[in-house]
């Protein structure tokens, strides 16, 4: 195949970049299981995971610097990975980004921003740097180095550098991870504008459920080298096909129940299920926060004792035993919704916040990060 001319991922347009049934493996263990998967042209996807899960893998196969066992990797419909073809890393015109910045520290902030650009004449090269650090609102900084900048700056100046090619995929690993924690929630959007602004189609990795679910259009949830669920945020997070998405996108309360006749037992009450859900053993799971706390009686609350409250600013976190002492809940409130000193509260949730799980009578992961 003739890959000649500029790389094919850069020019400022689109890509769809595709993975069609990847595996790849190290040493014994598959770390990657027949990945089949698509970032559509100008979309934010992000391959989110536990530790070990294959996301930082496919990304490495993405980029070119690993190649797969099985499988091939396209770029607008052009094979760049595969039986019949393979593009140097530096022939794919992707952007990378990762966690630890990767600036030179003997080199100015202009020149490393420049290090992608050296085929360009001097005075487009210095046109560049200008344009693409004034992107990322680091106007004036060409003749800093690194070690002079904040953590924030420094993750800016590596973003001003991957998207200084105008490169058409920009393929990013784990790139908030190394930054404080107060600067997260601020780098994020800002990146994330300077993103929609240049219209690349973007891959993040990231083990963080939070921040995927603030940056992306689409998540791909993976765990053991395989795909476990693809969708929007809301998808995952509202109608998780599993208890692992379920317990990795937050904390729990979860239940062992039957199905009998189109219902299920609960700490809530009988609920009707789907009239798909097959009968026979079930888990049920609820989120503490889908726990509504009152502190007088109504007609649908179940009783129940507090045994433990915790303060944590803007909310509290409690621990509640159902008034037959059969069930545990954690559950959550805003702060001061309920007085201090109450040991008794009324429970209620709603039908639609209970989530049924067939025949997954076994511990969901449970991520620690």
């Amino acid at each position: 195949m003739n890959f000649a001319g500029r790389p094919i991922g850069q020019g400022g347009e689109t890509a769809r970049l595709s993975f069609e049934n990847i595996r790849h493996s190290y040493g014994q263990g598959d770390i990657v299981r027949g990945v089949s998967l698509a970032a559509s042209p100008g979309e934010v996807l992000c391959l989110l995971g536990p530790s070990g899960s294959g996301k930082s893998t496919l990304l490495r196969i993405a980029a070119g610097l690993e190649v797969p066992q099985h499988g091939r990797l396209l770029i607008d419909g052009v094979e760049v990975t595969g039986p019949s073809a393979f593009l140097p890393p530096e022939r794919r015109g992707v952007g990378l980004m990762f966690q630890d910045f990767a600036l030179f520290p003997h080199m100015t902030v202009g020149d490393n921003v420049a290090f992608g650009l050296q085929r360009l004449a001097r005075s487009t090269r210095l046109a560049a740097v200008d344009e693409a650090l004034a992107r990322v609102g680091l106007d004036g900084y060409r003749d800093k180095y690194p070690h002079m900048l904040s953590g924030g700056e420094q993750q800016r100046v590596a973003l001003a550098r991957a998207v200084a090619p105008r490169p058409s995929v920009l393929l990013m690993d784990e790139p908030f991870s190394g930054l404080d924690s107060r600067l997260k929630d601020q780098v994020r959007a800002e990146t994330l504008s300077v993103l929609r602004e240049t219209g690349a189609t973007v891959i993040i990795v990231t083990h963080d459920p939070q921040e995927a679910m603030g940056v992306a259009d689409r998540i791909a949830l993976l765990r053991d080298g395989c795909l476990v669920q693809v969708g929007s945020p809301r998808a995952l997070f509202a109608r998780p096909k599993d208890l692992f998405t379920a317990a990795f996108f937050s904390e729990i309360n979860r239940f062992d129940a039957d199905v009998h006749e189109g219902h299920v037992d609960t700490p809530f009450g009988r609920r009707s299920v789907l009239s798909t859900t097959a009968e026979g053993p079930v888990t049920v799971a609820v989120r503490p926060g889908d726990i509504r706390l009152f502190e007088e009686a109504t007609l649908s609350a179940t009783p129940a004792e507090v045994m433990e409250r915790r303060f944590l600013g803007t909310e509290e976190r409690f621990r509640l035993r159902t008034e037959d002492s059969r069930h545990i809940l954690e559950a959550s409130a805003s702060a001061g919704q309920i007085s201090e000193g109450a040991e008794r509260v009324f429970i209620e949730v709603a039908d639609q916040t209970i989530l049924v799980f067939e025949n997954q009578r076994q511990t969901p992961y449970t991520r620690d990060n």
